[in-house]
């Protein structure tokens, strides 16, 4: 057990970091004009009603991050509080964090521009965390979270930069950028935080119940039901609108898929609600780079049928090898449901991008593969993207897949060193997977304590 001591050390240097984020928004941060009074006799309303026009969007995504997501985490049966509350803490942290970062790869005038915008793209900058917390739910202290977090940011700031405006790739719903690069940092760091070959088996607690699996049912509705939004909020023009007809049919085809592929594959061909719970959004994860896109109906649904089957057999059997092998325990499974639909739309995108043309998509051409058109400076100007032919836009792809992968797995080896050699404190075994150790748990009475123990020694 952590020491009354230490944890409020901890909690002390967290309000250190909130200082700080303080200090920074006074310096470098200000509203954009459109969130300023206009001058005197001046008719400047059209930007700001622009801008509040995507609040029922910024809306949904704020769904999918506090509530989404934090119920998603919530089928350990004694970790409900962290899943919950953690994600609340992270996300609220990562916001202010990603506007600072993001802001300082575009200041103007030495300050930072805060719009909608830029706190729209904040709150999808925290789903990265949020998704490599899902491969070390339930084995990392808060102050360890904290710490990632931070580091994962930053780095996640500079691969979307490098990602969007020197390469100039298309990823719209962010499954490169995001997706990827939160699975993958995150399962690097597991993998640096990985038990020893004695310590190997699940622990006592990691485990679901009946009314855990439901709670996590809810975040899986909310996520499935919102993702529309989160694939295109960033979309320009008519691409808008073929994100959320894309998003979800593939959503739709993973689901069907998923019920059908986990009714084959589990013991006694019964429904597994692990791939329920997660299998079904690999769909708007696999269709998220290219959800702008001219896919047509037909190829959103290919899409999504490609995902839910990868997904369902990677919970299946890659997970437990992963395990039992390399010792990498990703309690969420964010390698099937984050990691490996991410490739596929990465894949997918080269696909699509090595057929674009000008014929196709008009005028819309600049906004979705600006360096296509020799509109993009700094592709231009770092990476040679005048005049960019359809199958370099698809190479391009692949090296930004390649560069995020890259950037993220180091830098999660990275960050899972400095938290596992450092002065962080691991938990141990016997203290992961229960909310004891941060939070004040309402004791069970007798009988709930002899069917929980009774429960955990059917599991054990």
């Amino acid at each position: 057990m952590h020491s009354p001591a230490a944890k409020v050390s901890g909690y002390i240097v967290l309000m250190i970091v909130q200082i700080i984020f303080l200090v920074l928004f006074w310096l470098f941060v200000r509203y954009e004009k459109a969130a300023m009074p206009p001058a005197l006799g001046a008719e400047d309303a059209g930007s700001a009603n622009e801008h509040v026009s995507k609040y029922p969007q910024f809306q949904d995504i704020q769904v999918m991050i506090f509530i989404g997501f934090g119920f998603l985490m919530t089928f350990l049966r004694k970790y409900g509080y962290s899943a919950t509350g953690f994600t609340l803490f992270m996300a609220s942290l990562v916001v202010q964090w990603s506007v600072l970062m993001k802001g300082f790869l575009h200041m103007e005038g030495g300050k930072i521009s805060l719009s909608l915008e830029s706190i729209i793209d904040a709150d999808i900058a925290a789903a990265v965390p949020l998704i490599s917390m899902g491969a070390l739910l339930g084995r990392t202290t808060p102050i360890q979270l904290l710490c990632m977090s931070i580091f994962e940011v930053a780095l996640f700031a500079a691969n979307e930069y490098l990602a969007l405006n020197v390469l100039s790739i298309c990823d719209c719903g962010g499954s490169i950028t995001v997706h990827a690069f939160g699975a993958y940092f995150g399962l690097a760091v597991a993998m640096m935080l990985r038990p020893a070959s004695d310590q190997n088996e699940a622990g006592k607690h990691e485990g679901a119940n009946y009314t855990s699996d439901i709670l996590a049912m809810i975040g899986t509705t909310f996520l499935w039901v919102y993702w529309p939004s989160f694939n295109s909020v960033l979309a320009a023009g008519t691409g808008g609108e073929r994100a959320i007809l894309n998003t979800f049919l593939s959503l739709a085809a993973a689901t069907v898929t998923t019920f059908v592929v986990s009714a084959l594959v589990s013991h006694e061909n019964k429904l597994d609600m692990v791939h329920v719970q997660n299998s079904t959004l690999a769909g708007g994860v696999a269709v998220g780079t290219v959800c702008n896109l001219l896919l047509g109906a037909h190829g959103a649904v290919l899409i999504g049928i490609i995902a839910g089957t990868v997904s369902v057999l990677g919970y299946r059997y890659l997970t437990p090898w992963l395990t039992s092998n390399l010792r990498l325990h990703d309690t969420c499974g964010v390698h099937n449901l984050h990691g490996m639909p991410a490739l596929i739309s990465a894949i997918a995108s080269a696909i699509y991008a090595s057929m674009a043309s000008l014929d196709d998509y008009q005028s819309e051409l600049q906004d979705i593969f600006p360096a296509m058109v020799g509109n993009n400076a700094t592709a231009t100007k770092f990476m040679g993207g005048l005049g960019r032919n359809a199958s370099s836009q698809a190479g391009y792809q692949l090296f930004g897949i390649a560069l995020t992968l890259l950037i993220a797995i180091g830098g999660g080896i990275l960050t899972g060193t400095v938290l596992k050699y450092t002065s962080f404190r691991n938990l141990k075994k016997d203290e992961q997977h229960q909310d004891e150790q941060y939070w004040e748990v309402p004791p069970l009475d007798n009988k709930e304590e002899y069917e929980l123990e009774k429960v955990e020694e059917l599991l054990l």
